[in-house]
């Protein structure tokens, strides 16, 4: 395939490691060519009017300026660009924040890089490529009852502990505190009526809360 043929790619991400693995790989295929990578937003914001990527590479955890918060600029610059988000972080507050915002699909970093680099042509082709678990929140999410006494925060707290996580791992995987963790826990409690972990699981599953 020419180099003109190229599907233009830019990657956003913070980690030096897989921004330059991901470059590597892509330019490899032959079907795609890594114009540029950035370490952050805001130097990305400079740059890319300028280089008119055809699809973005985006990580949501990003030093500074965070990546759902850059989608809109992006969008605001780049309005035919596709952005795909790339993150370790599928909780359904973020998935739907970075898609109402203008994402046109949302990855992994555990997915392959075949199942990355498909997604690239996906995207190009009008589709909108997701992680297998990512489409499962989305689906989930339709089913749910709306009508729930907890907030977005507190619903999921309440599925990480129901996936088994501890509440020291669900305060480091959310950014909060320990203390904030465990006082969201016991609004859930008194919001359900219930006195335990796993009697708060019931509820809420009885209810299609979570």
């Amino acid at each position: 395939m020419e180099e003109t043929k190229k599907i233009r790619v830019s990657i956003i991400e913070d980690d030096e490691t897989i921004r330059n693995g991901f470059t590597y790989l892509i330019n490899a295929s032959g079907n795609y060519s890594v114009i540029s990578s950035f370490s952050n937003a805001e130097s990305a914001l400079q740059h890319l009017a300028k280089e008119q990527p055809e699809v973005i590479l985006l990580d949501i955890e990003l030093p500074g300026m965070k990546g759902i918060d850059a989608i809109p600029k992006i969008k605001q610059i780049l309005p035919k660009t596709h952005i795909l988000m790339l993150t370790v972080y599928d909780n359904e507050e973020n998935v739907f924040n970075a898609l109402t915002k203008g994402a046109s699909g949302y990855l992994t970093k555990s997915d392959s890089t075949e199942k990355i680099m498909d997604a690239i042509q996906e995207v190009m082709d009008g589709g909108a490529p997701m992680s297998m678990n990512i489409a499962k929140i989305v689906i989930k999410s339709f089913h749910k009852n709306h009508n729930t006494p907890l907030t977005k925060r507190e619903t999921e707290i309440l599925e990480q502990i129901a996936n088994g996580k501890s509440r020291s791992k669900i305060a480091k995987q959310m950014f909060i505190d320990l203390e904030t963790v465990k006082s969201h826990i016991k609004h859930i409690y008194v919001k359900l009526n219930v006195h335990s972990r796993e009697d708060a699981i019931k509820e809420a599953k009885n209810n299609k809360y979570i």
